[in-house]
């Protein structure tokens, strides 16, 4: 964030870096993090559990989950709890969203990274059904109950990823690990976008937002199932920045007053790492056909629909 001043003739540009310090008070407030046991969720419920949020862990291994809400009750003025979700399985999903009664912030932080080709347990290609088809369905389960916002978490990998509405799950098109995880990143932006346009026409004051780390260094890269990509992710975190600077567009995204479809990144170079500023996307993300057709086509596969 720039600002300039002009005492006299003069004029100064300011740069002003905004870190977890700056967060408000979110006393008195509920935030569901997905995948909140490690890397950007865990700093991300550490930081806000910091400043008075409850925040709800919801994770898929359980004792993870503990002994991460262990390491950050110990610091907090908030509070946590844990719950079990399986973000890539829609029973789980669903009952998950049935044991929450209100909340104010959704962060839909867990996915997966460059996987090898598996489906999930309702039969969806494994990083569109965890990262872009659990995280839609738990979002319109949730929307009733939630108050302010729900943040997305992106990655500058959309820019490589294509959304192909006739094979979604790569059942007679090639496989790769980065397109298939491009393509689920790039439905995470489309996903706000026609998101939020149903919460304006529908008047809600509620609004959707999205955010990317850049290059963090978190165990998301450990489990590309091929040593030679798994090697490579990890050398790649030599020059990443850690969760904790990584979770810092998470941070600003669920915490300041943006407008919808709002898309925070590192303003540093590439966007690889820094400090949260707002960031362009590519013309794919901008699809508004592509967007309402992804949500028409994600409301058949799961079965979930925007509550009317």
């Amino acid at each position: 964030m720039i600002s300039t001043l002009s005492p006299g003739s003069l004029r100064v540009a300011v740069v002003s870096t905004w870190t977890a310090k700056d967060l408000p008070s979110f006393e008195g407030r509920t935030v569901v993090i997905t995948g909140a046991n490690s890397g950007l969720g865990l700093e991300t419920a550490r930081e806000l559990a910091r400043v008075g949020a409850h925040v709800v862990m919801a994770v898929r291994n359980t004792e993870k989950g503990k002994a991460a809400k262990a390491s950050i009750d110990a610091t907090s003025t908030g509070s946590t709890e844990v719950r079990q979700v399986d973000v890539a399985d829609l029973a789980s999903v669903r009952a998950f969203a049935d044991t929450v009664d209100s909340l104010d912030v959704l962060v839909n932080n867990a996915g997966i990274m460059m996987v090898p080709h598996t489906t999930t347990v309702d039969g969806f290609e494994n990083q569109i059904g965890t990262n872009h088809l659990g995280a839609f369905a738990l979002t319109n389960l949730l929307l009733p109950k939630i108050t302010d916002r729900v943040v997305a978490v992106a990655s500058v990998a959309h820019r490589a990823g294509s959304i192909d509405l006739t094979d979604l799950n790569y059942e007679r098109r090639r496989y790769t690990r980065t397109g298939a995880y491009g393509a689920s990143k790039l439905a995470n932006l489309l996903f706000t976008s026609e998101l939020q346009r149903r919460l304006t026409v529908a008047g809600s004051p509620v609004r959707a937002v999205v955010a990317h780390p850049g290059i963090a260094a978190t165990e998301l890269q450990s489990h590309s199932g091929h040593p030679i990509f798994t090697f490579a992710l990890k050398a790649g975190n030599l020059y990443a920045q850690d969760a904790t600077h990584g979770a810092l567009t998470v941070l600003y995204a669920a915490s300041q007053d943006l407008p919808g479809d709002t898309y925070i990144g590192p303003d540093g170079l590439f966007e690889a790492k820094g400090y949260p500023k707002k960031v362009g996307r590519s013309g794919k993300a901008k699809d508004a056909a592509t967007a309402r057709g992804l949500w028409d086509l994600s409301e058949q596969l799961t079965g979930v629909s925007f509550p009317s």
